[in-house]
């Protein structure tokens, strides 16, 4: 199967040109090693049975070894060897000479385990499951990056290929590179729920060697699936999961299976923007909930494609999950942070983008065509109240959004008069 470009390659070679190492993060999966390999001149596979029991010896005994050989060396899963770490340190300090080397890893370490950050030598990327335009579904019409450099950018009539029916398929398959070679549908979307099953299976306990129950984990992720693109509280879920009435659950065991699922890339909950345009207590603080992947969702809940068409209500939480996993992919390399407003009034914003350089973008991901009306409200009376704001603070004024965006999942991408922009998922890019 040819390649799929991706947008991690040019975020991976603009920092091997920058720093000494480049260490990719990110659900296992998700394409981390092919992306590597596309620009490595040599490899080492830490996971490969034949070899892996010599390459643990050699790193426990001479880890230098393991970093000779052609640069960008690739470092596949070095977290089985965190030792490895500090040794890419050392020999980037000692060569002094940038795009040494190439690290993945599909878990975090704990801090415990290296000696020094890598600050300055080692930078960090996170890799995710495909986007709609990264596995060709989107047509790629409108680019993100170019909206924000052009508010202006003449979008009326530009539409989509995709129906609702292709966004909940592709939902229920997700972005998963390893499904892009499979002919027939229905095993495409084994890939997912076997996903589950490894992560609640092996990897929940395999991630910091502490033995967990796999139906509890199961019974979290599916509570989470239940709850997410909302504010649940943990009380909330650690009832639900206690409702089913097959495992127990106390507060300090959800928090240390989360704490793991986290680890393992799987859970990405989303903070709140709080700025100064209602009191303290008026905006909701809580964490928005949210998975990598939609199909992470669909699996856990044991959803399918025909059942997603009759429930459509539903299929709108995962559709803002599907929206805010290409936000990330389309923005890898503008240093973007995602969070969300809401506030005990009703209004909301979905998503806030705040880019690297002050610039923001209010969105709101509605899958029908009757919500676009309410979604454009939230965002035009969000704007009025930061412009209210700004009349009466001169001190420290509150930017106002350089763009308002409905997500949809409809045909027809246009400006509104009062300059909210109704884009269709399925004609984005980064």
């Amino acid at each position: 199967m040819a390649y799929l470009k991706r947008t991690a390659d040019v975020v991976l070679k603009e920092r091997l040109e920058a720093f000494g190492a480049v260490l990719i993060e990110g659900p296992k999966w998700c394409g981390k090693t092919t992306t590597a390999e596309k620009v490595a001149q040599s490899v080492i596979k830490l996971q490969d049975p034949d070899m892996r029991n010599e390459y643990l010896a050699t790193a426990a005994a001479k880890p230098s070894l393991l970093l000779k050989g052609a640069t960008p060396r690739l470092i596949d899963e070095w977290q089985d060897a965190p030792v490895l770490w500090d040794a890419v340190r050392t020999t980037v300090d000692n060569r002094q000479e940038q795009g040494q080397f190439i690290l993945t890893g599909s878990n975090t370490v704990d801090k415990s385990q290296t000696h020094h950050s890598g600050n300055s030598r080692i930078t960090k990327m996170q890799m995710i499951p495909m986007s709609l335009w990264e596995s060709q579904e989107s047509n790629g019409k409108i680019s993100l990056r170019e909206l924000f450099d052009n508010p202006n950018l003449d979008i009326d009539g530009i539409e989509s290929n995709m129906t609702v029916e292709d966004l909940i398929f592709s939902a229920c398959r997700g972005g998963w590179p390893g499904t892009m070679n499979i002919k027939k549908e229905n095993a495409k979307l084994l890939i997912a729920r076997n996903y589950i099953k490894t992560v609640c299976s092996e990897d929940i306990s395999r991630v910091d060697g502490v033995q967990r129950d796999e139906r509890l984990a199961r019974m979290i992720l599916r509570s989470y699936a239940r709850n997410i693109s909302t504010l649940a509280k943990k009380s909330l879920m650690i009832a639900d999961v206690a409702s089913s009435g097959e495992v127990s659950c106390s507060e300090p065991t959800f928090d240390d299976y989360v704490g793991a699922i986290k680890k393992l890339f799987v859970i990405c909950d989303v903070e709140a923007w709080c700025p100064a345009i209602r009191s303290k207590t008026a905006i909701r603080s809580g964490l928005k909930r949210a998975f990598v992947d939609p199909s992470i969702a669909v699996a856990a809940l044991g959803l399918t494609p025909e059942s997603l068409m009759v429930q459509l209500n539903t299929f709108g939480f995962i559709f803002e999950q599907m929206c805010i996993r290409d936000l990330k992919a389309y923005t890898l390399d503008i240093e973007p942070h995602l969070s969300y407003y809401h506030d005990r009034y009703g209004l909301e914003a979905d998503w806030v983008l705040h880019l690297g350089d002050g610039r923001y973008a209010l969105i709101e991901c509605k899958l029908g065509s009757r919500e676009i009306e309410d979604g454009a409200g939230h965002l035009l009376e969000l704007k009025r109240l930061i412009r209210e704001h700004n009349k009466d603070e001169k001190q420290m004024p509150i930017r106002e959004p350089d763009l308002m965006i409905v997500f949809t999942g409809g045909k027809i991408a246009y400006t509104r008069p009062d300059g909210v922009k109704i884009i269709p998922i399925g004609c984005l890019k980064d």
